[in-house]
């Protein structure tokens, strides 16, 4: 296998989906991976800064992920930012079950988000020291 050029990495289609099937909602829903730019984004929501230490806000977690990540056919969100705090009145059971597809598909594992938090405050300690 060769060497990507720019323009086959931009045009290759990475974005896994996989339909999970929720029967609290009497259905299914398509899930897709995140891309980087969007779990950078979901990743910041997560991540509360506090002073000079950071703590994970895990308040609507599920939601926020379960709204970047299910799509319809053309891969167009089916439900908006703004659409977080209703979308978590929704069974915990169910958003868990496309949480955990959505966290898989994206390469988002709970380890990641609390190396989040400990990078963080290892970056805020003055306690550092360099060669």
């Amino acid at each position: 296998m060769g060497l990507l050029t720019r323009e086959e990495i931009l045009q290759a289609e990475d974005l896994p989906t996989e339909d999970v099937e929720v029967p609290e909602w009497g259905g299914s829903v398509l899930v897709q991976g995140l891309t980087g730019a969007e779990r950078d984004a979901f990743e910041s929501t997560v991540v509360e800064l506090r002073g000079r230490k950071t703590h994970l806000n895990m308040q609507n977690a599920r939601a926020k992920l379960c709204a970047m990540a299910m799509v319809d056919e053309q891969g167009e969100r089916v439900f908006r930012d703004g659409d977080v705090e209703e979308l978590g009145q929704k069974s915990g059971a169910a958003l868990q079950r496309v949480f955990q597809v959505a966290q898989r598909l994206s390469g988002l594992s709970n380890e990641d988000i609390e190396e989040l938090t400990k990078n963080s405050e290892d970056g805020q300690s003055g306690d550092s020291t360099s060669d």
